[in-house]
């Protein structure tokens, strides 16, 4: 299939899903009243609550909202053929993320900006709520763990790609200097310095990773382990315009631009699609993804269709910036739908490889054995693109990468520049990580610390700084504990199962407030039916894994009780965190626990989905068996995020 093709049937479809069913939900589901005062307005502090314009607003949100899934998810996915994902990409971001995006952002908008777990408290009770607010904790911690993973595997033992990244944190801290002390207010000029100073990182990357300083940033696996929670821990405790906001203000600039560049290629180039439309892994055993097409198919893409994380964000620091009821159609639905469509071209870009090439780089190369001639045709490609070897670099990020690349490398004028555009591409990729990393450590921070005011009340404030780095530490290493010794078969699918069981959450407490607030119930199906399928979908994979993670448990448990010597080391080498020189049963034990965690993980998280479930139905059965509607609803004393951030609103 032509890649051209594709791309337009994506765009007519995305901007005929905006143009109406969009309006739908503005006009009739969530009416939107342009005259009403926003909590931007109502509460303006200067600090959260600040009017702000509707594209710069669209910019930040779309920054913090796009991390690694709409990159990395459909690569991925890539395992099954093109054509499930983008189906599932179509249909899901319009029906499913877009709505739920919209939905959740209406209703912080409606109740003061508040977070979502206080939303569900004041409609469901504090059971709902405290249960939203733990969930949301564990999910942003697997989430962290998955996206982080993400970054590992692409830059160790890459000098240009750290080089490159590295050098975005002076550079957003100038800017951040730049638009509030330096030349405050000046937007545009930081804009130009941070763009400038971003493109020359990535071309000094090349003679820096060539030079006698390449092995500063030619870092290993575990040395990124250890500095990416660095970065994530540094981030929570820093003032939000000093690194957080120039940084996504950066990247919203870099992430469109690419996208941008990225379709124009794809419109010149329009390469075909070697990969199949379906492929021999449907049914499972994939060397990528073990499981089947569905459910696997949607919680591997993630935020390409759906994503629960998105609610943090609707109901986060974007509620508290809108100007106008009328820009949630932008930047609430639209914003999704652009996301899609990045999710699309990324799928594009890993299906224009050859099915050989694709597997000998995302794959393990213990799970995906090399003809000795595709091992010869890999090599040669990462002579091209200035790295030592590409066989392995599983993650979907690499694979990304080099199918940009070459696409880029077929435009007019630009051969010969592929190890430009691949370590251009990495650099783009960690962008996107990196915004996410250090927004949701954030936020769990946030939670972590309103969960310990009752202990010890000063913790509950952003404003005290030892409770700020107590928390923060406590969020980063809980992710780094994930992050350590997992793998991509083992942290994606608990990644897109946690990002995805918020995404369920979301969906039921969004039907609720339609039922209840809605000029006519019948609209609830537009949350109701995606939810329905979301849950399903969700808690079938949970149980999946959650078996599979404790009966892989159970085996290496066995082995070490009953085997010794030679058979204990064989067990131990295919275990992907082995190390020469360490003792094989202790690393086998190793690896067990962490199986065992990441079982006790899941099952925590889709128990808390399920009460929080059980308790909407409850709410929904009493309220459409009730001839009027409800006269209230439960006011909670605390914002389990707004306290913590020292912003609760005052009536």
């Amino acid at each position: 299939m032509n890649s051209l093709t594709l791309l337009i049937i994506a765009l007519c479809t995305f901007a005929l899903a905006y143009r109406y069913y969009g309006a739908f939900l503005a006009a009739k589901v969530a009416v939107l009243d342009p005259k009403k005062a926003t909590p931007a307005f109502e509460f303006r502090d200067g600090k959260d609550y600040h009017p702000t314009n509707k594209w710069v607003l669209f910019g930040h949100h779309f920054a913090a909202i796009a991390g690694a899934g709409p990159l990395v998810g459909p690569v991925l996915a890539a395992q099954y053929g093109y054509m499930p994902g983008v189906l599932w990409i179509l249909i899901g971001a319009i029906f499913a993320g877009a709505v739920q995006d919209y939905i959740i952002l209406y209703a912080s908008v409606r109740n003061k900006g508040e977070s979502i777990s206080k939303i569900a408290e004041r409609h469901l009770g504090p059971v709902a709520g405290w249960c939203t607010a733990f969930a949301v904790l564990f999910i942003i911690i697997v989430a962290l763990a998955g996206l982080a993973m993400v970054v590992v595997n692409a830059l160790h033992e890459s000098a240009w790609g750290v080089f490159t990244i590295a050098c975005s944190v002076p550079i957003a801290f100038l800017m951040g200097q730049w638009m509030y002390k330096i030349r405050p207010g000046k937007v545009a000029e930081a804009s130009v310095i941070g763009v400038v100073l971003l493109l020359i990182g990535v071309l000094a990357g090349h003679p820096v990773s060539q030079s006698h300083i390449a092995s500063w940033f030619s870092l290993s696996k575990e040395t990124l382990e250890v500095a990416l929670p660095t970065y994530g821990f540094i981030a929570a405790i820093l003032p939000v315009w000093m690194l957080l906001c120039p940084r996504d203000y950066l990247s919203t600039y870099m992430k469109l631009g690419t996208v941008a560049l990225l379709a124009i290629g794809i419109l010149f180039v329009h390469p075909s699609l070697v990969m199949p439309a379906t492929t021999k892994y449907i049914h499972g055993g994939g060397p990528i993804i073990p499981g089947p097409v569905w459910p696997y198919v949607c919680l591997t893409i993630a935020c390409g269709a759906i994503s629960g994380f998105h609610a943090l964000i609707g109901s986060g620091t974007t509620p508290k910036m809108i100007s106008n009821e009328a820009d949630i159609k932008p930047i609430g639905y639209g914003a999704m739908l652009v996301e899609g469509f990045v999710g699309l071209l990324a799928l594009v870009a890993a299906c224009t490889l050859p099915q050989a090439h694709y597997f000998a780089i995302n794959a393990d190369p213990a799970k995906f054995p090399l003809a000795q001639g595709v091992a010869s045709q890999v090599g040669a490609i990462a002579r091209e693109v200035g790295e030592k070897t590409l066989i392995g670099r599983t993650g979907g990020s690499v694979t990304l990468a080099v199918g940009m690349a070459k696409i880029f490398d077929n435009l007019p004028g630009m051969k010969g520049m592929m190890s430009y555009w691949y370590h251009f591409a990495i650099m783009f990729e960690a962008l996107f990580i990196l915004t996410t990393i250090d927004t949701g450590t954030r936020v769990a921070r946030f939670i972590v610390q309103e969960m310990l005011r009752p202990v010890y009340k000063p913790l509950g404030k952003g404003t005290w700084l030892p409770g700020v780095i107590v928390t923060s530490f406590a969020v980063t290493y809980s992710w780094f504990y994930l992050l350590r010794g997992g793998t991509v078969n083992s942290i994606w699918p608990m990644f897109g199962i946690a990002n995805q069981l918020l995404g369920v959450i979301a969906l039921a407490i969004g039907t609720t407030l339609i039922i209840r607030k809605s000029a006519k119930r019948v609209y609830a199906l537009t949350t109701f039916i995606p939810f329905v399928f979301m849950a399903v979908t969700v808690i079938t994979s949970g149980a999946q894994y959650t078996g599979k993670q404790l009966g892989d448990a159970g085996t290496l448990a066995t082995v070490v009780a009953t085997q010794q010597g030679p058979a204990l080391t064989q067990v131990a080498e295919k275990l992907p965190t082995y190390k020469l020189g360490t003792d094989p049963a202790k690393a086998i034990t190793q690896a067990k626990g962490r199986m065992q965690v990441n079982a006790f993980l899941t099952i925590v998280m889709m128990l808390l989905t399920t009460i929080i479930c059980l308790d909407c139905t409850n709410k929904w059965i009493r309220t459409l068996c009730c001839p009027t509607r409800p006269s209230g609803e439960t006011d909670p004393d605390r914002d389990l995020m707004g306290l913590a951030e020292g912003t609760e609103i005052k009536e």
